[in-house]
């Protein structure tokens, strides 16, 4: 068994995010949370707020034996819409952004790639940043959220399923289900 690696993406609602990777074959974890920002150990309400500059994100752990990380980046870019700044769908706010937050010159490198791959094919246009900043993980009520309460949330039924639905057509070989 090969060792796991990580990746933090922000693409909007993390709740979305965090539902698409948990369909992802070789992902074994998936957390949400929030980075990018300047204060320490936000609540959701204040990043809800937009005052604190973190987005909301995702800690994806995966094998890279069975999805590569350029493999990531690309599901990732490939099931949000990159192009859109500060927002996605009707979530606007920069905690919605489109960002990767590499956590080395080689994740760096990687995310820097991928975007390329994307404008090269779809004819530009990705705002897609890439930042740093230090990761902490969301209340716990927000984890695994799909599972639970989001299959009862009207927000998340209109809005997760065509997200997962484009991870099954366009990534058929890296979905679970």
């Amino acid at each position: 068994m090969s060792d796991t690696q990580q990746a933090i993406i922000a693409g909007g609602c993390f709740w979305c995010t965090e539902a698409v990777f948990k369909d992802v074959i070789g992902v074994s974890e998936v957390e949400s949370g929030y980075i990018g920002g300047d204060v320490a150990d936000p609540t959701y309400k204040q990043v809800c707020g937009g005052g604190t500059g973190h987005a909301e994100g995702i800690r994806v752990t995966f094998d890279p034996a069975i999805i590569t990380l350029p493999e990531i980046y690309d599901v990732f870019l490939g099931t949000h819409d990159p192009t859109q700044l500060n927002r996605q769908g009707n979530d606007v706010g920069t905690q919605y952004r489109s960002a990767i937050f590499p956590l080395d010159d080689e994740q760096r490198n990687e995310a820097e790639a991928a975007i390329a791959r994307w404008n090269a094919d779809n004819g530009g246009g990705a705002v897609t940043t890439i930042e740093s900043g230090e990761w902490y993980p969301a209340e716990d009520y927000h984890q695994d959220y799909w599972d639970g309460e989001g299959q009862r949330n009207p927000y998340c039924l209109a809005v997760i399923p065509p997200k997962i639905m484009k991870l099954r057509k366009s990534f058929a070989n890296k979905a679970k289900s």
